[in-house]
């Protein structure tokens, strides 16, 4: 078992808490975590909250080093840990975008309805398992030349598109349009380019999946209808996954440049896990480039499994995808690190702002926002597990100015993969989701125990401190009928 966490940790309110920035010398600023008076409970289990300290030490940070309710010990960064760098004094860091570049969420609605999907889920299960490649190392449909791999890398989503794989108006909606600018393929590894070329259109395992969902409660009935939600028993489907073993070949490459930058340009860590480099340097301006590379690879991975989740209804169903309903709601990235203005002290800053298991969640108005939804404000999906449910919700204002725009990505892990492998022997999971009324197929057993609903956090716990703290609004739950793992 970790070691419990023992240091101060002062409660601001109901949902905030604050590690004073005089627990370390180095600190430059407070440390504060969202969380509900169970949860830090949870949370002081293990190390994460020392991590939340030390990420405070970096050079040229902005604010508050900021967590989510669904933190836990993570490379460096605790996952749902959130941190603004100054663009002209600040860092960047590998270990605060981790080692799934973008991995992500996406969310398909259909006008689809329990009834419609219940005799067929087994069906629609299998088709699915069979159309998207899954498990691990794993490798995709999808045949591409180097060459035409830069491209996915410059391109991202629009590459998919543009060669078939969804519709245009996916496009608008998804974050950035599915391009992260400043991509530059001469800055990835040719190791990088050997794992990424065969992956391009795969799940790929661990806590990916692909999920037929049902919508079991709406919290608000006029903001969901902007979103396409237009009725409980509605069948959404969720996406969940990154850019394979391109992005981690991409991380584990610069944690070593990185290594070397910290003594090239005199940086003092608390951990050797923070490595990074001024954002300005040649080593800081070639990982954002090779990081933009892996980003757009991960939403055109999404693009390409969303088009099949589409032929897959369409076979199954017997119905065109466009007559069914199955539209886009919302993309959106959990792992990265963006250039952005934000409001600090008053006045418009450009900051880089690591998100390592944090979600963006802009508010209405804002012009990142698409167009159909600058209304109600940027869509945030908040996967939770594949034995409970997963949330629907929109970005505020108050995260805008508490969180740098930022709030939850999903459940987070109570459980290491092997504690979560432990609890479940003995267990047949297949049948236990089977009499909850869930239809599972997963590439292995193995990964199935270590994904078991009891190795993560209740989301339901998650999205209360989120949605209490003010920096999301809830908007819709969605339970699972039908999983595929990897």
């Amino acid at each position: 078992m970790a070691e419990a966490w023992g240091g101060p940790l002062e409660r601001i309110d109901e949902f905030r808490w604050r590690i004073p920035s005089g627990y370390k010398p180095e600190m430059r600023t407070d440390g504060i975590i969202f969380a509900t008076d169970e949860m830090i409970r949870q949370i002081r289990a293990d190390q994460a909250p020392e991590q939340v300290a030390n990420v405070a030490c970096l050079p040229g940070l902005v604010g508050p080093s900021l967590a989510m309710p669904d933190i836990h010990w993570g490379y460096g960064f605790p996952i749902g840990g959130v941190a603004a760098m100054d663009a002209e004094t600040g860092v960047v860091s590998p270990g605060g975008v981790g080692y799934d570049i973008n991995c992500g969420v996406r969310l398909l609605r259909t006008d689809l309805t329990i009834d419609d999907v219940r005799p067929r889920i087994a069906e629609l299960v299998n088709q699915l398992f069979r159309d998207v490649p899954s498990g691990v190392g794993s490798e995709g449909r999808i045949r591409i030349s180097e060459a035409e791999l830069a491209q996915v890398a410059k391109r991202g989503a629009e590459w998919a598109v543009s060669n078939g794989y969804g519709l245009p108006e996916d496009l608008e909606a998804t974050e950035q349009g599915g391009v992260m600018p400043g991509a530059d393929p001469a800055a990835v590894s040719e190791k990088a380019v050997k794992r990424g070329r065969p992956q391009l259109g795969t799940l790929g395992a661990g806590n990916h999946f692909l999920e037929i969902q049902v919508v079991d409660e709406v919290f608000d009935w006029d903001v969901a209808k902007v979103l396409g939600i237009e009725q409980e028993g509605q069948i959404t489907v969720m996406i969940h996954t990154g850019s394979r073993g391109f992005g981690y070949q991409v991380c584990d490459d610069f944690l070593v440049t990185m290594q070397t930058a910290v003594a090239k340009y005199g940086i003092q860590l608390p951990d050797k896990q923070l490595a990074c480099a001024p954002i300005n340097s040649p080593e800081g301006r070639q990982y954002l480039a090779a990081m933009a590379c892996a980003a757009n690879y991960a939403w055109a991975n999404r693009q390409a499994i969303a088009h099949w989740t589409r032929e897959a209804f369409e076979r199954v169903l017997g119905r065109k995808a466009g007559d069914l309903g199955v539209r886009q709601v919302y993309d959106v990235a959990h792992n990265i690190a963006k250039m952005e203005e934000h409001e600090v002290n008053g006045r418009r800053k450009l900051v880089c702002v690591h998100r390592k298991g944090a979600t963006r969640a802009f508010p209405p108005g804002h012009e990142a926002v698409p167009k159909r939804y600058r209304s109600v404000g940027q869509p945030v999906l908040v996967p939770g597990d594949m034995g409970r449910c997963s949330y629907l919700l929109v970005g505020t204002q108050s995260a805008m100015s508490e969180t740098f725009g930022s709030t939850c990505h999903g459940a987070g892990r109570m459980l290491s993969r092997h504690q979560a492998l432990k609890v479940s022997q003995g267990h047949n999971l297949t049948k236990e989701l089977a009499d909850q009324g869930i239809t599972v197929r997963a590439a292995s057993k193995g990964t199935l125990a270590e994904e078991a609903p009891v190795a993560y956090k209740d989301v339901e716990d998650v999205v209360a401190a989120v949605s209490g703290a003010g920096i999301s609004k809830k908007v819709a739950r969605m339970r699972p009928i039908g999983v595929v793992k990897g």
